[in-house]
């Protein structure tokens, strides 16, 4: 059976409205974008974390694939909504002539990152989980409402930069933000998710480096990175 690619999963106009229904309905109930802006670059940084630590194509195609697909299950409620993600798509992917283990890799590996349930289970699931977490970014804000700390913690970053060291076997999340928000308050809200991050860059065998505004802000090894 031949391999499905990314491009053809982003092209293919079920997905496609999957994709935009969920974040719709977080649209309607106050949250950051999670539409193609968001799984576009969640798509993207997985894809490019395995590579750069040299993983195969396929398992890079794979990672892409994830990322574009990973949040569909907010379609049905954003409680569980990796659970219900990886169901939807168990059949959906099956549905264009995808492999069944590839169908399986991908929804083990959506299935596998949120940050209430989630695990890094696979290379796939951990580029997915790395590349989830860091979208933090002005433009992911839609209604500024300067009571919600999401909104002015993203509002607040208007700089970022996931670097991918093989040589170092290290990720590094740079971010840099003013304004709005605090580095305390990225923490407040991130901080699980960046301790995700440590726990997927571990399982690909790198370590998983936090800058905001210059500062190192998480020690690997008992020492400050």
């Amino acid at each position: 059976m031949a391999k499905i690619s990314s491009d053809a999963v982003k092209e293919n106009p079920r997905i496609r409205i999957l994709v935009e229904q969920a974040n719709a309905c977080l649209e309607t109930l106050g949250y950051t974008d999670h539409g193609p802006r968001h799984v576009g670059y969640v798509s993207r940084i997985a894809g490019e974390i395995l590579e750069k630590l040299g993983y195969p194509e396929e398992r890079v195609e794979l990672a892409r694939i994830a990322g574009w697909t990973h949040d569909v299950g907010n379609m049905i409620n954003r409680k569980m909504h990796s659970l219900t993600g990886a169901t939807i798509l168990f059949d959906e992917l099956q549905r264009i002539d995808m492999d069944l283990q590839d169908v399986c890799d991908i929804c083990s590996a959506v299935g596998a990152h949120d940050e209430e349930t989630g695990t890094p289970v696979s290379d796939i699931a951990a580029a997915l989980i790395i590349a989830d977490k860091v979208d933090a970014y002005k433009k992911r804000v839609k209604r500024k409402d300067m009571d919600d700390i999401h909104d002015r913690v993203n509002l607040s970053i208007y700089e970022t930069d996931v670097r991918v060291s093989q040589e170092k076997n290290q990720v590094t999340f740079e971010l840099k933000m003013k304004d709005y928000a605090t580095p305390m308050e990225f923490l407040e809200i991130y901080l699980g998710r960046m301790k995700m991050c440590e726990k997927s860059a571990a399982f690909l065998g790198c370590t998983f480096k936090l800058v905001i505004n210059g500062l190192v802000m998480n020690k690997i090894g008992g020492q400050q990175a």
